[in-house]
């Protein structure tokens, strides 16, 4: 009786590391959002409109800093006067800002945020914070900037100085190519 037992697990162990051995081999490969990769597209109201947009829709040409963010966080207010002044100095040439809020209360606080801090970058809610997800985002704030065919150029998870002269260099070298 104890041999048929033994018999027993040994099938099921056998059973599990060859199911765990097809899952690795086989299985979906999660993609890394890292440097070098595409943006993963995304769905968003746009605040200005009340429109929801895609990256892809939106964005797609545009060298694009991609901010996820959100009102409550503090280091996400210490960032957004650096966004404005180099959006300010290259949004002319063609630099675009879509700062994603994953705020799940009313757009109305979103917006408020907005005009408290006069941006005039693009301001987008995910209420439902599908992109933290696509993003596979650590933390608040995350940011990912984007070359004109939606690759990752860089990606910063913390507040940055986006206005210093190095990102300004960076975002430059991008919309000149």
């Amino acid at each position: 009786m104890a041999s048929k037992q033994w018999v027993f697990v040994g099938t099921v162990v056998a059973g599990l590391a060859i199911g765990a051995f097809a899952l690795v081999k086989f299985g979906p490969q999660i993609a890394g959002v890292e440097v070098g990769a595409h943006a993963p597209d995304f769905r968003a109201v746009d605040l200005k409109h009340g429109d929801t947009v895609s990256l892809y829709q939106k964005y797609r040409g545009n060298v694009t800093l991609v901010n996820i963010w959100a009102t409550y966080c503090i280091p996400c207010r210490t960032e957004m006067p650096a966004m404005e002044a180099v959006y300010q100095r290259l949004g002319p040439k063609g630099f675009r800002i879509a700062a994603v809020s994953i705020d799940d209360g009313s757009p109305d606080d979103v917006r408020a945020f907005g005009r408290e801090y006069k941006l005039t970058f693009d301001l987008l809610q995910d209420a439902k914070g599908d992109i933290k997800q696509s993003y596979l985002i650590t933390g608040i704030p995350e940011s990912f900037l984007l070359d004109k065919d939606g690759v990752i150029v860089r990606k910063v998870i913390q507040a940055h100085p986006w206005n210093s002269p190095e990102n300004q260099r960076i975002i430059e070298q991008l919309l000149a190519n």
